[in-house]
């Protein structure tokens, strides 16, 4: 086949379930798909993993695909599509053997394989230590004909690449092509975010199209250009914006490393192709780094939290009355981390009391479980007739939870036992790469000239420019774009570090970066440790950033007229 027709139907654990069958079902005579993929291994799913583990030592991986797969494993073996997932979390073997049970119990000849040696040794308390493989593992299964790849943590975009290395018989150091596979699979791994999900323009287009988005497929093709479209019939949209807004999604600069290439996003080239299909081609490649990414969870302690409703008039005095009545009751043993925020969402004159009301959120942590319990919800409860007027809470205080930390470590591939374990049980060393490249910045490009000076409207940014944003670990990225080349030479311009810094507050102390990506009109700002220990801690209003760019958006600036 010249074309490998790749489809996903999941981008986090907890997508759409039916999401396999429609995928499967609907591609129509001469759209059926040759692979479904399905991505299901967040950071913080790897934290609800590892304490599912903990519990159950046969437990770890995503039951939900297990029990998709209870009516897809029939679909996909009377259609003939391949089904690759790294729904085996922190167990692989354990979802292979209840795989195979699966097509026992259903008279099925459905030939399962896995991929392990992701996970590490765990040292100072660790839940796990996961290094991110590519897709060399997964090539190899299917090779051996394989049905049905389940894997531990890869890289979401590795299950575009191993089929595609697979498919195309691509060599290792093919790396434009690879790339390109790398581009596409980025473009397929948060399902509906390609398709309209999540689309700062939305509004632009007809309303019935965001109301069920179907999920992306990707025609890839053997020089590695390929072209995302969707099954005809399926809601959503796929145009260059929304290509272009998950491809910048949770990236950085021009340089997008992994274990099997790095690829150059300022190289991309979209181009739209007619409805629902958008060409992606020209992307160039180079030899990965040398080390691979480990994300590792662990539990990072205790952490409580009450929401005082403040209503009316006084908010701040209010607050401010509340905020000593607590402190003073924890000072003998105060919990670690003490933070207080104050959302002001109270109007004046307000008709209605929510809309009268602020909100006053305190979330304490602690490595002690006691420090963040009684001691906090007592102090809370016994104020409930002794504090400001018009006290209430939001909900009535629990006891303390524990929260997890994502950090991220480097270690050499050498070091990780990449290992294919085929439909037979044989397993199948995977072997490193044999060139790599040490990453390093690439030269920021030229901007093209300025826009000449005229009449400016202050208006929120978004009246031109798109944004996604998202998280890594502790730091977010936002990726801004514009749609026309005269956008595009005022936003080049307009938005620097210093503005970013300007428009949101809350990095104002913290290391931005911005990269510069024209092929896209896009800019990418890397912001350095504003979530703190990662989502799973919880130490931001937004944990993951994912609104991060909206409230980017929603600031006001200077706009030339011309553009409006």
């Amino acid at each position: 086949m010249a074309v490998l027709r790749i489809g996903n139907a999941s981008g986090f654990y907890g997508d759409r379930f039916d999401a396999v069958r429609e995928m499967l079902t609907g591609g129509g005579p001469g759209g059926e798909l040759d692979v479904l993929t399905g991505d299901y291994l967040a950071e913080l799913t790897m934290l609800i993993l590892g304490r599912d583990q903990l519990k159950d030592p046969a437990a770890g991986y995503a039951k939900t695909f297990l029990r998709q797969m209870e009516e897809g494993l029939g679909l996909a073996h009377e259609r003939g599509v391949r089904i690759v997932a790294n729904a085996g979390g922190l167990n692989p073997a354990g979802l292979a053997d209840a795989l195979r049970a699966l097509a026992a119990q259903l008279g099925l000849p459905t030939r399962i394989a896995h991929v392990e040696g992701d996970r590490l040794p765990v040292t100072d308390g660790a839940l796990a230590a996961n290094a991110y493989l590519g897709g060399a593992g997964i090539a190899a299964c299917l090779a051996a004909g394989a049905d049905v790849v389940v894997t531990g943590r890869v890289t979401d975009a590795a299950l575009v690449t191993g089929p595609a290395q697979w498919h195309f018989g691509w060599g290792p150091e093919e790396y434009d092509r690879l790339a390109g596979a790398v581009v596409a699979g980025h473009v397929l791994e948060c399902g509906t975010q390609a398709t309209g999900g999540n689309y700062a323009f939305f509004r632009d287009h007809d309303p019935e199209l965001f109301r069920r988005p179907g999920f992306p497929v990707a025609e890839l093709h053997a020089d590695g250009s390929a072209v995302i479209t969707k099954h005809p019939g399926t809601g959503g949209l796929v145009d260059v914006g929304t290509v272009t807004a998950q491809l910048l999604y949770e990236t950085a600069g021009a340089r997008y490393p992994g274990p099997d290439v790095t690829a150059r996003l300022d190289t991309v080239r979209l181009t739209g192709e007619g409805p629902d299909r958008v060409r992606i081609d020209g992307v160039r490649g180079e030899p990965p780094p040398p080390t691979l990414k480990v994300g590792l969870s662990r539990l990072g302690g205790f952490r409580n939290e009450v929401v005082f409703v403040l209503t009316g008039l006084d908010i701040e005095a209010k607050a401010q009355l509340v905020r000593e009545q607590v402190e003073d009751a924890l000072v003998k043993s105060p919990p670690a981390e003490v933070r207080w925020e104050l959302a002001r969402t109270d109007r004046p004159d307000a008709r209605t009391e929510e809309t009268a009301s602020a909100l006053l959120r305190l979330v304490v942590r602690d490595p002690r479980p006691e420090a963040v319990g009684r001691a906090l919800t007592g102090a809370a409860v016994e104020l409930a007739l002794a504090s400001y007027p018009g006290f209430h809470v939001t909900a009535p205080p629990g006891r303390g939870a524990p929260y997890g930390v994502f950090e991220t470590a480097y270690v050499p591939a050498a070091e990780v036992p990449h290992t294919a374990v085929l439909p037979d049980g044989t397993r199948v060393p995977v072997p490193v790469p044999v060139r790599t490249r040490e990453l390093e910045p690439v030269p920021e490009p030229d901007l093209p000239a300025p826009l000449p000076a005229g009449p400016v409207r202050r208006v929120p940014l978004g009246r031109v420019a798109g944004a996604r944003s998202g998280d890594k670990g502790g730091d977010a990225n936002v990726g801004v774009w514009v749609r026309t080349e005269e956008e595009w030479r005022w936003l080049s311009h307009a938005l620097t570090v210093e503005k970013v810094r300007e428009l949101l507050p809350e990095t104002a102390d913290l290391a931005v970066t911005r990269h510069v990506l024209p092929h896209l009109r896009a800019l990418n700002f890397t912001v350095a440790g504003i979530l703190g220990e990662g989502v799973a801690s919880q130490a931001r209003f937004d944990p993951q950033a994912k609104a991060l760019g909206e409230w980017l958006r929603s600031r006001e600036l200077d706009v030339p007229e011309r553009l409006l």
